[in-house]
């Protein structure tokens, strides 16, 4: 099955089952949105009560909607939570103008959610969604009531060594140069790479996530814009790094309003720990959540501890918000 030949809406009973050919976690649903020049694929799960909040979960480079199915499913009791797979990543068909920019990406998440007229949403993003969201709760405020950002890539004056790799992709010939060196390399290894280089502990990784990365891999592998994606992605962070004046990431994160969460681990190998404070200064008013033990991808390490954070940040923006109604009355 394409990812253009994806029914509107479709479900499971069972656990971490299959769709189709799509693995879909215990509850959770996937639906197409289609626009003029853009197909997206969307993975919710419904809501556990009526009138919950919409969220909307933005994957990392080289992720999918999948990277937020422990998270989603925690916080099921506060929020009416979707998780976009990007253009080209996923189950989402390449975008029809070839945009990976960031820029791109953000425009394709605000084309969403003034067409789905769910906002404002809690936005989250992870790594390259979370500079997407970022740019999102800067140049469309009325669409986003908070923001959590998990190990987001903002610019860094000093890319760690081992980010380095991704950063070559974006050079031009390096794609098929990877492709050759790489050739051998099975579906299993390669997610055996992406996994120590994402956790902080790659034992936290069950069996069953394991093989569920493994097919996923795979598929995507097959895929013939598969390096197209990776490596006009990884262009478009790069680009997004060496960007100035009031376009840069960093001058549009001192732009958002919305209430912000920030995750951080110990253990990132792709966004620098010492980002984190730089981070909290740039978002005014952020909450900053540190975890020693934790790589790239908090959210799928350690997703009580991320959903007892954006708890917390719900509950005293809730708090704050009764307060000025009150002075107000």
């Amino acid at each position: 099955m394409s990812s253009t030949e994806l029914p509107g809406v479709r479900s499971t009973a069972e656990a971490s089952s299959q769709v189709g050919d799509v693995r879909v976690a215990e509850g959770e649903r996937l639906r197409t949105e289609r626009l003029p020049g853009l197909e997206l694929n969307l993975r919710f799960r419904p809501s556990s009560k009526e009138g919950l909040p919409p969220a909307l979960f933005v994957h990392g480079l080289g992720g999918s909607s999948q990277n937020w199915s422990a998270l989603m499913e925690r916080l099921a009791d506060e929020v009416d939570g979707e998780a976009v797979d990007l253009p080209g990543f996923g189950w989402s068909p390449p975008p029809a103008n070839r945009d990976y920019s960031i820029t791109g990406f953000a425009r394709a998440v605000i084309r969403h959610l003034d067409a789905a007229g769910r906002g404002p949403v809690h936005l989250f993003g992870n790594s390259l969604g979370g500079a997407v969201s970022t740019r999102v709760a800067a140049a469309r405020p009325d669409l986003v009531r908070s923001l959590t950002l998990v190990s987001p890539a903002l610019p860094e004056l000093r890319v760690q060594r081992s980010a380095v790799p991704t950063a070559l992709l974006a050079a031009p010939g390096m794609a098929p140069l990877l492709l050759r060196l790489t050739k051998g390399l099975s579906a299993e290894q390669r997610t055996r790479g992406v996994t120590g280089l994402c956790y902080g502990d790659p034992t936290r990784v069950t069996p069953e996530g394991f093989e569920a990365a493994v097919e996923e891999m795979a598929r995507r592998m097959a895929l013939p814009y598969f390096w197209e994606a990776m490596t006009r992605s990884s262009r478009g962070i790069v680009d997004a790094y060496t960007l100035g004046g009031q376009h840069g990431l960093w001058r549009q994160a001192q732009r958002v309003l919305a209430p912000t969460l920030l995750v951080y681990g110990g253990r990132d190998q792709l966004v620098s720990y010492r980002m984190a404070r730089k981070a909290a200064a740039a978002f005014r008013g952020s909450r900053l959540v540190c975890l020693p033990e934790a790589g790239h991808v908090a959210m799928m390490e350690y997703p009580e501890v991320v959903a007892a954070a954006f708890r917390e940040l719900l509950q005293d923006t809730q708090e704050l918000t009764h307060t000025e109604e009150d002075g107000r009355g």
